[in-house]
């Protein structure tokens, strides 16, 4: 065995490769109508699209158990449950106009409950303090 150094290197060391044209097996055909006489059936699936439609419900039962100023909290459940029923139908148009008039209810409700909190706190607080003022008055001081 004779080993030649020769044989690894290219026969036109210092020029470029010379590439040839390979020939394709397979030949590419035109996309057109398929050549067979089948049927191509297809088969379109509208598929609805997932709306977000808020209903409010634990809003409006939250509203109801704790702030039901004017019964506002109630009426606001009751919209609410509507909404949730036309969205399970399919009529995204009216869960949307029960959701809205739930939400402006739950508005309210919370806003007049926040007010007569606020309203009875006040009352409260000046009441005790004219009563303890009465009370510290009508007593007189022993001087212990």
């Amino acid at each position: 065995m004779s080993h030649n150094s020769q044989a690894f290197l290219p026969a036109n060391a210092g020029l470029p490769p010379s590439y040839e044209t390979i020939k394709e097996e397979y030949g590419v055909t035109e996309l057109g109508e398929p050549n067979n006489s089948a049927v191509v059936r297809t088969t379109v699936i509208n598929m609805p699209r997932e709306v977000s439609v808020p209903d409010h419900v634990v809003w409006s039962l939250f509203n109801t158990l704790f702030f039901n100023a004017c019964c506002l909290g109630f009426i606001a459940y009751a919209y609410s449950v509507k909404s949730r029923d036309r969205k399970m139908v399919g009529d995204v148009i009216g869960a949307q106009a029960y959701a809205s008039t739930a939400k402006c209810l739950n508005i309210s409700s919370l806003i007049f409950s926040v007010l007569m909190v606020i309203i009875c706190i006040i009352i409260f607080s000046t009441t005790s303090a004219v009563v303890f003022q009465s009370l510290s008055q009508r007593t007189p001081h022993s001087g212990f």
